[in-house]
């Protein structure tokens, strides 16, 4: 399973890589390739699972180092991220916000590796979040929401600092969508 793993995140990275240095377009290749490899890797599965998660976890990362490698926006690679998240796993029935929060967790979490603004990051995993549940018919409230509260866990992973620079920009409205902070009970992460 690691093999496989290694070989999904060098994929993506790679992928990133050539169409950024073809064509230019952060944004377009981020989506474009993120999507693709979840559609790809997810076809048949209905329900997201832990090993969906990590496999969603993986390739945001993956596509943010690659974004990174080649001196691209960080930022928009975040965005672009959640977009693709979105779009690849909106055939799997549930999980959708669970696929949002992890997609913005590594997103925000890889950002804050390389040294990119995570408080951009995490406006932009929120904005993409809100564009992708208009695409797809869910509300964009909970997309929001969702994108919010992984992208503060993703800063957890980064600093103390790194959380309050997101919790004040997720706070609030984002693209004309209030974004309620969702954030897990001491109870619950102590569950899980």
């Amino acid at each position: 399973m690691t093999q496989e793993k290694k070989s999904i995140f060098d994929s993506v990275k790679d992928g990133v890589v050539g169409a950024i240095r073809g064509v230019g377009d952060v944004a377009q290749a981020v989506v474009d390739t993120v999507s693709g490899t979840l559609v790809s890797a997810l076809r048949g599965v209905r329900a997201i699972t832990n090993e969906t998660l990590g496999l969603i976890f993986d390739t945001v990362s993956a596509a943010v180092k690659g974004v990174a490698e080649v001196g691209g926006d960080v930022t928009t690679a975040a965005r672009s991220s959640v977009l693709g998240v979105i779009r690849g796993t909106k055939d799997v029935a549930t999980g959708s916000a669970e696929a949002i929060s992890t997609s913005a967790e590594a997103a925000v979490k890889t950002v804050g590796d390389v040294g990119g603004d995570v408080a951009g990051a995490a406006k932009g995993a929120v904005e993409g979040a809100i564009e992708g549940a208009k695409e797809i018919g869910i509300k964009a409230e909970d997309a929001a929401s969702a994108a919010a509260s992984g992208a503060i866990k993703g800063a957890g992973k980064v600093s103390t600092t790194a959380v309050e620079q997101v919790r004040n920009v997720v706070t609030g409205t984002i693209s004309g969508v209030k974004v309620v902070v969702k954030e897990p009970f001491k109870g619950d992460e102590e569950k899980k």
